[in-house]
């Protein structure tokens, strides 16, 4: 298990990378299919659209219960890739390339959720050091295409897609090869489309569920108009000359390393009941 574990937080890393590719050439994006700046809003809305009905059809249909994790976890990063390269596509429009990122968000949420519920099948004391290191590798995941953008601005920004493509492709393979199912995994659940309502029924589970609610909230709006925000800097600041890509990754990863050492600080503090 102490292989295991690291594993499934590089994967998660690896694939999350597929969040924002998007957003990262956004503005190569716009002017390649003559959108307006602002069409970053309907990026970031389409991949978390998707990411939310994807969320909603794997835990209905209890995919990840009825059917190995890693093999989902696999798949889906298979899936997520490929429609990933459609903003590659040469005869691409803003209505195929919304159409691509919802589905990448749709299969987003066979790695994002699956990943977490393989490191629970593994870790039956101690989770809360793993969660905030998988959650870490969200947070890194999602700002890394920035930073392949930052590395690779003098090659075509199509480069960020294959990038981070094959990242994710390379992640499920690692998933698929190098853990397999974890000892602590509850197999064969019997399929509950309103299984989920109960959990509403919880006051408590009610009020960490609307908490998250609003918390991803900010948080997507922050990292999706972080770097308009920066070029608008450099516009209303003449000479400022800040590197947008750069700051991007720096700033959004910063809560990378907090969610990891939350991590490690749930081994020191015992969470509130």
């Amino acid at each position: 298990m102490p292989r295991i574990l690291p594993v499934i937080v590089l994967a998660q890393f690896l694939c999350t990378s597929l969040w924002f590719a998007g957003n990262a050439i956004a503005a190569d994006l716009a002017a390649t299919l003559q959108q307006p700046p602002t069409f970053v809003a309907h990026l970031t809305s389409a991949v978390q659209l998707g990411f939310i009905s994807g969320t909603l059809v794997f835990a209905l249909l209890a995919i990840a219960d009825r059917f190995s994790p890693s093999r989902v976890f696999f798949f889906s990063a298979l899936a997520a890739a490929l429609c990933n390269l459609g903003i590659n596509l040469p005869s691409v429009e803003a209505g195929s390339l919304l159409a691509f990122r919802f589905l990448t968000g749709f299969f987003l949420a066979g790695i994002y959720p699956v990943g977490m519920k393989i490191a629970a099948d593994y870790a039956q004391t101690g989770l809360g050091k793993w969660l905030g290191f998988l959650v870490g590798a969200l947070v890194l995941g999602t700002a890394f295409p920035h930073l392949l953008k930052s590395v690779t601005a003098q090659l075509p920004w199509q480069y960020v897609a294959l990038a981070t493509s094959g990242l994710a492709v390379l992640g499920g393979l690692a998933m698929l090869l190098l853990v397999p199912d974890g000892p602590y995994r509850r197999t064969g659940q019997r399929l509950q489309l309103t299984a989920f309502l109960s959990g509403f029924r919880l006051p408590r589970f009610r009020a960490a569920a609307f908490g998250y609610f609003g918390h991803m909230w900010e948080l997507y709006t922050f990292w999706a108009f972080l770097p308009l925000m920066l070029t608008t800097y450099n516009s209303v600041h003449r000479g400022a000359n800040l590197p947008v890509s750069l700051l991007s990754f720096l700033l959004i990863g910063a809560g990378g390393m907090a969610c990891m050492g939350s991590g490690l600080l749930s081994r020191i503090i015992a969470p509130t009941p």
